[in-house]
């Protein structure tokens, strides 16, 4: 296993996609950061999202906390990718032929690969969430309200968000062992994380009785491990617990590396 571990990580950081990914990770959360805060301090009705006439007024902490986990709740899409990558990648580039001749037990390969994965979603979690939190204090501070960064509660959500963000990579080897074709997954992974989910998320949270399902799925348990997110601030239903969040994200990853498992990583490679 650690001959396997050394030579994903030699895979890793040999090429440019991983800085380059994380820059702009980095950069496009910082952005979002700072017109979310911008956008909530000038204009808090712009949160209410459930439906409701009454005009929403948002807790200092809440809206320091919307703000500052926009990370695990948009920006996970990236993790997923980098995870995802680390499968496909191979197939792409044909390199998956002598992995499996310098190591034949497929399923220990796709072990090191899940293992391998969740340092490398620390780094962009880590990176991410104080770029985040950064730049979206810096503008709530400048429109007169307080950033709350000696709140404890914001300390363990910005630990909690980086958490989220290495399951989420966890999660995107999983998809990738289930879907080899790079394109093709990339595709499928911006389209749910920005599309799907999202529309999905909002139309269950204006139906009756279906607030409940949504907090099932998969963005939704990376927020309830965040511990907060923009989505629960604007009343459209309530999120798992923590621990039932960590559960259900490592679940995902877990069952769609068992499907790669018994499929993509089960063919002949040729």
């Amino acid at each position: 296993m650690r001959a396997a571990l050394l030579a994903e990580y030699r895979k890793f950081f040999t090429t440019r996609m991983w800085w380059v990914l994380l820059v702009t990770m980095a950069g496009y959360m910082a952005f979002i950061a700072g017109i979310m805060a911008f956008s909530l301090t000038s204009d808090p009705s712009s949160m209410n999202m459930g439906g409701s006439d009454v005009p929403l007024v948002i807790p200092p902490l809440d809206l320091a906390l919307a703000v500052y986990t926009l990370a695990p709740t948009l920006g996970y899409v990236f993790p997923v990718i980098v995870g995802a990558m680390s499968v496909t990648g191979e197939f792409r580039h044909q390199t998956i032929t002598p992995t499996f001749l310098a190591e034949p037990r497929r399923t220990l390969v796709l072990g090191a690969k899940l293992l391998a994965s969740i340092p490398m979603g620390v780094l962009y979690g880590v990176t991410t969430v104080a770029c985040t939190i950064g730049v979206g204090a810096g503008v709530l501070a400048a429109m007169g309200e307080d950033p709350m960064l000696g709140e404890p509660e914001v300390l363990r959500t910005a630990l909690w968000s980086a958490v989220a963000l290495a399951i989420w990579t966890v999660v995107g080897v999983g998809f990738g062992a289930a879907l080899k074709n790079q394109v093709v997954s990339i595709v499928v992974i911006l389209a749910f994380t920005q599309l799907v989910e999202p529309v999905l998320r909002v139309a269950l949270g204006m139906i009756d009785g279906a607030e409940g399902i949504a907090k099932w799925l998969p963005g939704a348990a990376g927020e309830a491990i965040a511990g907060s997110s923009f989505y629960n601030v604007s009343g459209l239903g309530d999120l798992l617990s923590r621990g039932q969040g960590v559960v259900v994200l490592i679940a995902y990853g877990l069952v769609l590396a068992a499907i790669g498992r018994l499929t993509t990583f089960r063919r002949d490679i040729t």
